[in-house]
């Protein structure tokens, strides 16, 4: 009896991982009917509920991230690394997969360093600029690693990597909306130039203090806002307008679940620089400014933006001077039009299209030489 495709995908903690690893399961499951995916993530993570949503189901590993300022508390960290690594082993004789995917995040780690040393090949999704330290670990074992810029030979084998980009979720690319349409929908006024302002699906502290900071400012210029808070910061948000008093140009909540409306609508984005992110703005071919956080590992959005930067891609501000320069500088870009369109140009000749299915027939290709050699 023929066995079906079975899969494991592992990774997680932000919508920057999760939507890549659900875009690619979909691509698996389109060019691959039967295939079984089965998702191993961080308890307690975003993933726990977003991949059920999506359809998968998931296994959750008692993960969680190294302490880089309290070194003490890393002896906790090891003993569930430990666990983890216990369990991604159960998970992994249960399920009997093929071949095992990580796209980053904390459950990756372990799942494909398992994998690996149990003889199920790994394929690494390295969505950065500058690949981080779990990804450089796993290398040494994957067999394909696929990547989203070019230069990445000098963090892994040359042989094992493919410039594939970085998959995004597919209904941004199937949006049937004008952008009139799309700024009315939010209640705004279509004639009116239009800024998103995006921190991620948790949201980003800067860019909402920002807002807030700047409300009088937004209530006396001719330029409207579309801000997604993230749901930590929106009832601090939602207080902050109620106190501004009448502000018709600004649409506030805590997650745009139609993003491809709000990427619609807008003239101008401004967002922290997360690979997938970017990847998304580039196949949209949205003028952006970008605003690293400095709060991630190895400072790789920073390195995220300047590689678009350096190709008049994309505007950045630090995000110790965005108090100071952010709003202006998007308010003033979004009236130059001779700006945006160039910064829409350049941006669209980054974009990699059909990442996911890619990905899908570069894994599929490793299933079955893995079924073949085990006689499946």
């Amino acid at each position: 009896m023929k066995e079906n495709l079975r899969i494991i995908i592992s990774g997680g903690g932000t919508g920057g991982h999760i939507f890549p690893a659900v875009s690619i399961a979909n691509a698996i499951k389109e060019q691959h009917p039967d295939a079984e995916i089965l998702f191993v993530g961080a308890e307690g993570r975003m993933e726990m509920q977003r991949v059920p949503a999506a359809g998968y189901k998931i296994e959750g590993l008692p993960i969680c991230g190294f302490d880089r300022k309290n070194l003490l508390k890393n002896f906790a960290v090891l003993y569930k690394l430990a666990k983890s690594q216990l369990k991604a082993r159960r998970i992994i004789k249960k399920f009997r997969p093929y071949a095992a995917v990580g796209v980053g995040g904390y459950a990756s780690g372990p799942t494909l360093k398992v994998a690996g040393m149990m003889g199920i090949p790994t394929l690494i999704q390295e969505q950065n600029s500058y690949a981080g330290v779990t990804n450089k670990l796993l290398a040494k074992k994957a067999k394909k690693i696929c990547v989203a810029y070019d230069g990445m030979e000098k963090f892994f084998e040359k042989d094992k990597i493919i410039l594939t980009g970085n998959p995004v979720r597919q209904g941004l690319l199937n949006a049937h909306i004008t952008k009139e349409e799309a700024v009315a929908s939010f209640g705004l006024d279509p004639n009116k130039k239009t800024i998103l302002i995006v921190g991620g699906s948790l949201g980003a502290r800067t860019l909402n203090q920002c807002m807030i900071a700047g409300l009088g400012k937004i209530k006396a210029s001719d330029v409207q806002f579309i801000w997604q808070t993230g749901k930590i910061y929106f009832e601090q948000a939602k207080t902050a307008v109620a106190k501004a008093g009448d502000l018709p140009m600004l649409y506030v909540m805590d997650f745009i679940s139609k993003m491809e409306d709000a990427y619609s609508a807008a003239d101008l984005v401004i967002s922290r620089a997360g690979a997938g992110s970017i990847s998304e703005f580039c196949l949209l071919s949205k003028p952006v400014v970008l605003v690293p956080s400095p709060n991630v590992a190895e400072d790789h959005q920073t390195k995220n933006a300047l590689a678009l930067v350096e190709k008049d891609a994309a505007l950045y501000v630090k995000d110790s001077e965005a108090n100071e320069k952010l709003l202006d500088v998007a308010m003033e870009t979004v009236h130059k039009e001779d700006i945006l369109k160039g910064l829409s140009a350049n941006i669209a000749k980054l974009a990699h299209v059909d990442s996911a299915n890619i990905i899908a027939e570069e894994v599929y290709k490793l299933a079955e030489k893995y079924k073949k050699g085990h006689g499946y």
